[in-house]
């Protein structure tokens, strides 16, 4: 029996197991394991969860996990009895290593891994707005994987690698001048032409799938899904994996029969999601003066089966907005309640709890599980130091001759290899 199938959500059929897309449809694509329970290996990481992940093996050195603990200093302020937090960052004394500070991570792990078993050398291609961008450059360097990191070049101070002096010959870096919406267009570009691969985004089972082992580790150590799961949103891949977890636990059976309820946010005014399920039209301005502009994307996937809207029927859910005001007060209570540091992009989730605990929306008995997305990076640079990157070359975001670029990214990657 096969570890997994992919299939299409749109048209039912079987894919190949490396598949990103559907050939005959846009919808996307899912992974079936043949493991009806979750028997975490003993494994290092995030890998205790192989059997639903879809690789064979494992890369040790990637060896971050989601921790989840129950709250006692942020429930008190905000009057939730059973709130648990999922810490995905760097916080040694709750065992909590993430490399990067970030649960992308958990997506970079098993998307390189994939590739490694695929047996091409093709140079993988990825968009980034800074923490998925630090999560894969990590990744390649300690798998010594070609990486062409599109960026936009506003976001290059947040692409670093842990560790003074750390290697990272096998990363192309390009900053684009323009929005991350403008890196992804270029990346994509980029990625179809031959000798290069992308990495697929939320459409990537592997993404999705290491992203789900929040809410996996979540179930083992509350006992049982969440009531409700909170978290901050961009393309909110993250959330779609929390749903399709969920549906993987309680087909287990072990951890109760109802979904959570996702409870997602976006940072007002640029939000696209919101927007979208409200039919409202998006500033032009945006993502100038967003707190935190790695939760802007332009392109969501909101009405493929098994996107956005799905992922919200199905359990209920809802998408709020927040403002850079309520991010900030948000921020400073928790980092004051919890004594760890946490980036931006996490402090729009914890205000969107704070405004549904003060709404009333939070049940008193609600089981509740905050996902903070990343953290702990003021610890991580006092202890380990980082090596920040800089852009190896440079584009406009309009009228980019991507074939020259690909010439110059090969041979990039080849004087740095020499």
């Amino acid at each position: 029996m096969k570890k997994y199938v992919v299939r299409c959500l749109g048209c039912s059929s079987e894919c190949d197991q490396h598949a990103i897309t559907c050939p005959s449809d846009p919808h996307f694509l899912r992974a079936e394991y043949s493991a009806i329970r979750l028997t975490p290996r003993d494994l290092p990481g995030m890998w205790k969860f192989l059997d639903w992940l879809p690789t064979n093996d494992i890369i040790p050195a990637l060896n971050g996990r989601s921790v989840t603990y129950r709250s006692e200093g942020f429930a008190s302020e905000v009057g939730i009895k059973h709130l648990f937090v999922s810490f995905n960052g760097y916080w040694p004394d709750k065992n909590a290593l993430f490399h990067t500070c970030s649960f992308k991570e958990l997506e970079a792990a098993p998307t390189v891994e994939r590739l490694i078993e695929k047996g091409k050398e093709d140079i993988l291609v990825v968009a980034s707005a800074g923490n998925t961008g630090r999560a894969f450059a990590h990744a390649c360097s300690v798998t010594r994987r070609p990486l062409a990191l599109v960026v936009p070049a506003t976001a290059m101070n947040k692409i670093w690698l842990p560790g003074e002096g750390s290697r990272h010959e096998t990363i192309c870096t390009i900053a684009v001048d323009g929005d991350y919406t403008d890196a992804i267009v270029l990346a994509e570009q980029l990625a179809c032409l031959e000798g290069f691969v992308p990495e697929g985004g939320a459409r990537n089972i592997a993404r999705r799938d290491g992203m789900g082992t929040v809410m996996l580790e979540a179930a083992l150590t509350i006992g049982r899904i969440p009531d409700r799961y909170v978290q901050a949103v961009g393309s909110a891949t993250g959330a779609i994996a929390a749903w399709e977890a969920s549906m993987r636990l309680i087909r287990d059976g072990r951890f109760g029969s109802a979904m959570p309820v996702l409870d997602l946010a976006q940072n007002l005014p640029c939000a696209p999601i919101l927007a979208a399920l409200k039919d409202a039209v998006i500033d032009p301005a945006c993502p100038k003066g967003m707190y935190d502009e790695v939760l802007f994307n332009r392109r969501p996937p909101i009405t493929q089966k098994g996107g956005v809207i799905d992922a919200l029927k199905s359990t209920h859910g809802s998408v709020q907005g927040i403002t850079n005001d309520e991010a900030e007060r948000a921020r400073r209570l928790f980092e004051r309640a919890e004594g760890v540091d946490v980036m931006p992009a996490a402090a729009i989730a914890v205000a969107a709890l704070v405004k549904s605990a003060e709404s009333g929306s939070v049940g008193p008995e609600d089981v509740v599980l905050l996902n903070i997305t990343g953290g702990g990076e003021r610890l991580l640079r006092a202890e380990r130091g980082v090596t920040q990157l800089h852009f190896d070359l440079k584009v406009k975001k309009a009228g980019a001759d991507v074939k020259a670029l690909a010439s110059d990214v090969q041979r990039e990657l080849r004087r740095c290899a020499a």
